[in-house]
């Protein structure tokens, strides 16, 4: 079969190459063998590829972290799913790959009538963003929510499930047409960037956001904080600007403030302690929850390009150059 394997980290234009490579064994009886269609490609790809991620895959190795694609073969202790059936789901690497094999508690029955690229943003995307909101932050109807860096897939997926959810939301996005679609997507109120967002937030809720979600880190955080209500909550959940944020406390002190430092890896398996068989009854209901509101209407995942496997370098430096909206994708077999 065909794959993306990097043999040493550095540049993906450097060091990812197409190979034909054994097809995988057969699953261990927790696992499952899928046949891959398509999987996202995230800034976090990238990062895993130059071993700057938080934890390095032994070499050589085969990058992508979410998928969907059919089951081809099951083991035996696997009772939910079984072959012939279309899935989504998550690994800690290796789904830039025509079959993987996989852990079957990360991985998740598509609904009938929900194609293939709107239920591949599901997964990692809209389940970050599900989980910080309503597990973490326990997001309220009555609740106002600030979003930053409104324009990823984690951040407008946040906007829309913030949104359906009857809360009141605030996208802050780098571009005009990152905004429009935020706005489009459900914020009430849409801003750049910059100083001006702390007064705008506060004169549209009439006094600061209860939560704020951050997805990006560094200065565009340590502004955004002075939009926070008495009592808010901050979900901090990655990085994108390329640092951590300075807040002051003296600040968290006077205005009660909550910090959340909150990584969805906990729920499917990234941590040490591998904690998946623990939230797997909520993550699969979550999961079901998450593709019925698509079905409804009322969320609206989408992957805007797909690229050929050769086409990896040019996928990330797309995705950095801030040329894609929605999420994009590899194309590893297909429909």
């Amino acid at each position: 079969m065909k794959a993306i394997v990097c043999d040493q980290f550095g540049a993906p234009r450097e060091v990812a190459r197409v190979a034909e490579i054994d097809d995988p064994s057969p699953p261990k009886d927790n696992e499952v063998t899928v046949q891959v269609a398509y999987a996202t490609v995230s800034h976090a790809i990238d990062l895993l590829i130059r071993g700057k991620y938080q934890s390095d895959p032994p070499l050589p190795f085969t990058p992508g972290t979410e998928f969907v694609g059919t089951i081809l073969a099951c083991g035996q202790h696997v009772r939910h799913i079984k072959t012939g059936d279309r899935v989504m789901g998550v690994a800690r690497w290796g789904c830039y790959a025509h079959q993987i094999n996989v852990s079957h508690h990360t991985v998740y029955p598509i609904l009938q009538g929900l194609e293939w690229l709107r239920a591949l943003p599901l997964t990692l995307s809209y389940g970050t963003a599900y989980t910080a909101l309503f597990w973490k932050a326990n997001l309220q109807p009555s609740h106002s929510v600030l979003v930053l860096g409104a324009g990823s897939g984690v951040g407008l997926a946040a906007v829309e499930l913030a949104s359906a959810s009857g809360a009141t939301v605030i996208a802050c996005a780098s571009t005009e047409q990152k905004r429009a679609l935020a706005a489009a997507q459900g914020a009430q109120l849409v801003l750049e960037p910059n100083i001006d967002l702390i007064k705008k937030s506060k004169a549209f809720t009439k006094g600061g956001v209860d939560v704020i979600i951050d997805p990006v880190g560094a200065e565009l955080m340590e502004i955004a904080l002075g939009a926070a209500a008495q009592g808010a909550q901050i979900l901090s959940i990655g990085f994108a600007a390329g640092r951590p944020p300075i807040l002051p406390q003296n600040i968290m002190l006077v205005k009660n403030l909550t910090l959340h430092g909150f990584y969805f890896g906990r729920y499917i398996g990234w941590t040490p302690s591998d904690e998946r068989i623990a939230y797997e009854p909520q993550m699969r209901r979550m999961m079901q929850t998450l593709q019925r509101l698509t079905l409804e209407g009322k969320i609206s995942p989408t992957t805007s390009r797909v690229y050929e496997m050769s086409e990896l370098p040019e996928a990330l430096d797309d995705l950095h150059a801030r040329q894609v909206l929605h999420k994009i994708a590899i194309k590893l077999t297909g429909d």
